[in-house]
């Protein structure tokens, strides 16, 4: 061992030795700082104190002399262990888990072991320490939340990964199965991360970005941390949409004012009636996240002007747990009293509580300036519970009044979680289906009740009460009327599931359920099924191997599996024993010299089908369809001899925010930054993005599409082609139009050179007589079939 060596372990011994095992009194964090760790400057150690101290003070769980002395030790150990190294900021690395820490103690509510843990969370992950370290110093438990932190860094060699953080999101979420704090400490994580994007490069920002909005915001929301989801969608569309968040940020801040002073008016007579009814609590104003009404904007098609509940008044009351429902609607009677309530509008969240968890009474009423208003009505244990979400809800979980609604949603997901062997891609994508849905209800024929997500089918249903009665099943009785499979259910609807004993699985099935807990139990159907086939598909496969003059051999058999692209001899049998392949088929792969299927394609395939090549992608060469000087003039600031395709899912033009995602034996596919698709794939694929701008040139034109809302009258189109190829001389390629009860929308394809060039036509065709709404088409596949 050489000196250096040695130093280090002496060093080690010492720090081991006199300061992670001392007493609290013993030693100061103070003099720790300043007598071991000399990597950081006076200042630094202050701030290093500083943000300690308030980790401390915003920890509000229980605090004894043990837990301070073993967060205490936490501390001490991740100070030690990050000494020397430093975020892209420059900061101290220290700062980071301090920070993770704060946010786990005083936004979500954790306490000491999920401290211990937040602090500890990069420790094994980029330091030498490994977690039979943290195993001998903290214990089994935390050892294994910290493994469930820990990234996956590589992969082994000749393992067909298809996406490393695919697979980093699988372990993550596998923790669920027996610690929700991993993720709870992996979302404070997150939120701090976000928080200090700035000093990442673009394409760092991008995939992050993307990962967040893609699964760790809608897993915010589901596990009943609302402020944290809404804190997390607007710092991913900060950078995914940087124009549109700062547009938006600015009008919420410029109309505040204003909108605080109609509140203030609004309030005068409630706040005198809830004083005369003494029923007492606090009234906040809560603006809605930047994101949220984004997404009203697009859905809506309205400009912020129009958007009315850009806030919520919210109402929290004070009482017993016992009458707090009572409550609640006292104080709705009081509010409705005095201002028209908007019935289409009222959503009750206490009698039928949110999968997460989540309580409220939720209604509009008119104001006295003629703008509606959105109010919330909730206890202050329900308030608690739609901050804080699970921590806040596990809490309160053994009243009598609680609900099992995040208990239920749990059980759901550790079943699946158990049964899941499908790739990490398709799990990823099985789970998040569960995260963003809203809830329906629906009953059985006894009446009890059974919540699934949104769009969930009679399927879905028969499947969420029992494996064999989705197996067998064939069709739904939906309210005492006959439906199909397929039909989907609405909040409501009382199902009775017909089943027959001659029914089996079948693989189209995947195509119509949407839930995971259906697709998992499906899946093993399916396998138990084709179980049966084992012997006779085993026999006819040998039997027409040896008329090939082949041997069963497990090369050859191998070999057939890859080219039908099978999950294994499962699969092979049945589709032996039921013929799909045959012996044409097999003397076709033995005349391959390799099996088909490569690059990025291979990666998107469904459970248990012989794939053909997919266009999920969607990706258009507009060399196909377009003149051939309408290619488009891209090149990456990385590589320029990949070869590229411009993406219909979002037809990026000159002058948008572009990216490029790079695969193996693919060109590059040139998308916008916040298309939807490009988000979910930089969410699977980060390695893969590689930054890009455009090169214009003056010749060069693209398509894009337009949607225009107006009123019918005669000359409408006219005027809109006489804006378009007369004053601006742009040549319209498409131009379809639907016209009902006055109104008139125009759908159209344009050839303009650049974002500034689409930007000039939307402003002309705005001022045209009887247009309300112009609206670019995020995609061309948008207009309607003619």
């Amino acid at each position: 061992m050489g000196a250096e060596q040695m130093r280090e372990l002496s060093f080690r011994i010492a720090f081991f030795s006199t300061f992670l095992f001392l007493p609290l009194s013993a030693l100061t964090i103070t003099t720790f700082l300043m007598t071991v760790l000399d990597t950081y400057s006076p200042a630094e150690r202050s701030e290093i104190l500083r943000r300690y101290r308030n980790l401390i003070e915003v920890w509000h769980t229980r605090k004894d002399v043990t837990d301070r002395w073993m967060v205490r030790k936490a501390f001490r150990l991740a100070v030690e262990a990050h000494k020397d190294m430093r975020r892209k900021s420059g900061e101290p690395y220290i700062y980071h888990p301090l920070e993770v820490a704060t946010i786990a103690a005083g936004e979500i509510g954790l306490g000491r072991t999920s401290i211990i843990c937040a602090l500890l969370h990069d420790v094994v992950e980029d330091t030498e320490y490994k977690l039979t370290d943290i195993t001998a110093m903290f214990g089994e438990q935390i050892a294994r939340i910290i493994d469930g932190l820990t990234k996956i860094d590589t992969m082994v060699d000749g393992s067909d990964v298809q996406s490393l953080q695919a697979e980093n999101f699988r372990k993550v979420l596998l923790t669920l199965s027996y610690d929700v704090r991993v993720i709870l400490i992996k979302l404070a994580d997150r939120l701090h991360n976000m928080r200090t994007l700035d000093a990442m490069p673009p394409t760092k920002q991008w995939k992050i970005a993307s990962e967040t909005s893609y699964l760790f915001a809608p897993l915010a929301y589901r596990l009943g941390l609302y402020a944290i989801k809404s804190e997390l969608e607007d710092l991913a569309m900060k950078y995914t949409e940087p124009s549109v968040y700062e547009t938006v940020t600015k009008n919420l801040e410029e109309s505040r004012t204003e909108r605080n002073k109609m509140i203030e008016v609004f309030l005068i007579p409630v706040r005198d009636l809830l004083d005369k009814m003494d029923i007492k609590g606090r009234i906040l104003i809560a603006e809605k996240s930047a994101s949220s009404i984004w997404t009203r904007m697009k859905e809506k098609e309205i400009p912020f002007a129009d958007v009315y509940d850009t806030f919520v008044v919210r109402f929290v009351i004070e009482g017993r747990q016992e009458t707090e429902k009572v409550d609640c609607w006292r104080v709705y009677a009081a509010i409705t009293s005095v201002y028209k309530p908007n019935n289409e509008r009222l959503r009750d969240w206490i009698s039928l509580p949110k999968a997460n968890g989540y309580e409220s009474l939720h209604a509009t009423v008119m104001g006295q300036a003629g703008k509606w208003i959105e109010i919330q009505i909730r206890s202050e244990r329900m308030d608690e519970v739609a901050e804080k979400g699970y921590a806040a809800y596990w809490k309160y979980k053994d009243s009598p009044t609680s609900e099992s609604g995040l208990d239920e949603w749990l059980t759901k997901v550790r079943e699946v979680l158990s049964s899941e062997d499908a790739s990490a891609l398709e799990f990823l994508n099985n789970f998040r289906l569960n995260l963003f849905s809203d809830e329906i209800f629906v009953f059985t024929p006894k009446g009890e009740m059974i919540s699934l997500p949104k769009g969930s089918t009679a399927l879905d249903f028969a499947f969420n009460i029992h494996s064999n009665l989705g197996s067998r099943c064939i069709g739904a009785n939906v309210n005492h009327k006959l439906v199909q499979l397929n039909h989907p259910l609405k909040t409501g609807d009382q199902v009775e599931i017909i089943t027959s004993k001659v029914q089996f699985p079948k693989e189209e099935w995947f195509d119509f359920i949407i839930t995971a807990r259906a697709k998992s139990r499906l899946r093993e159907a399916i396998r138990e099924h084709r179980k049966t086939f084992k012997e006779s598909g085993r026999e006819k496969l040998e039997h027409d191997l040896r008329q090939l003059k082949l041997e069963p051999s497990k090369t050859n058999i191998t070999r057939i599996i890859e080219a039908e692209n099978l999950s294994g001899l499962v699969d092979l049998y049945y589709f032996a024993a039921n013929d799909k392949i045959t012996i044409q088929r097999l003397r076709e792969i033995f005349r391959e010299k390799t099996p088909a299927g490569s690059g990025f394609f291979k990666y998107l395939i469904s459970p248990f089908v012989r794939h053909k090549p997919i266009e999920e992608v969607a990706i258009q060469e507009l060399g196909k369809n377009e003149p051939t000087d309408l290619s488009p003039d891209v090149f990456s600031e990385e590589t320029t001899d990949l070869g590229y395709t411009v993406a219909d899912c979002c037809n990026p033009i000159p002058g948008d925010d572009v990216m490029a995602l790079a695969f193996a034996g693919e060109p590059m596919q040139i998308h916008r930054v916040n298309c939807t698709k490009a988000i979910n794939l930089m969410s699977q694929y980060g390695n893969n993005i590689i930054k890009a701008k455009w090169k214009q040139k003056e010749d060069i034109v693209f398509l894009a599409g337009l949607k225009i809302t107006g009123i019918d009258s005669v000359g409408f189109i006219h005027r809109l082609t006489e804006v378009i190829s007369i004053e601006l001389k742009l040549n319209i390629r498409n131009l379809q139009l639907e016209s009902s009860s006055g109104v008139v929308v125009a759908y159209l394809t344009i050839y303009v050179s650049n974002l500034k060039s689409l930007q000039q036509v939307i402003e002309k065709l705005q001022k045209v007589e009887g247009v309300r709404n112009v609206k670019r088409l995020e995609r061309i596949s948008e207009m309607k079939n003619p």
